[in-house]
């Protein structure tokens, strides 16, 4: 008997996929977070960063996806980060931190395909691996309050 796809029980990513895509975000951090500070063209400095790493062209492709998808919503992303952390100047927060908010926040946004628990923990573990100390908990509490936002958002907007 077939279960309807409403209660079949979902499969969850093998670990493998989990990595490449982990590795996809930090390969995808690097280039917004230097894109951030120098202006560079992102398109270089994704090749650059992908051949000194050497990373597959699946995780060049999955990086690009998500560095275009940030880069062309800026105005929103940061929008987002300055109605959730309104005591921190977008232009004044650590470009590392900036860079992780506006990747996870990417993901958070209607329309990806990403479950907003993996957004948050992908986050959190970005700012673990490349951020200060406190990054990880602001990070996580930025996520957390966006999170209940768009979940408002898409709520109010889906039809019934």
């Amino acid at each position: 008997m077939k279960m309807p796809a409403a209660i079949a029980p979902t499969r969850r990513p093998s670990k493998k996929h989990e990595l490449f895509q982990h590795t996809a975000r930090a390969l995808a951090l690097q280039v917004l977070y230097e894109v951030d500070i120098t202006s560079h063209i992102w398109q270089r400095s994704l090749r650059a960063h992908a051949d000194a790493t050497d990373a597959s062209e699946r995780v060049v492709r999955f990086a690009a996806k998500i560095v275009a998808g940030v880069l062309g919503s800026l105005d929103k992303l940061d929008e987002l980060i300055k109605t959730h952390a309104p005591s921190f100047p977008v232009d004044q927060l650590a470009p590392i931190d900036r860079s992780i908010l506006r990747l996870a926040l990417y993901e958070l946004l209607p329309g990806t395909i990403v479950p907003p628990r993996v957004a948050i923990d992908e986050g959190v573990e970005l700012a673990k691996r490349f951020g200060s100390a406190g990054s990880p908990r602001f990070v996580n509490g930025v996520l957390g309050g966006a999170l209940k936002d768009l979940a408002a958002m898409v709520t109010t907007i889906s039809p019934d």
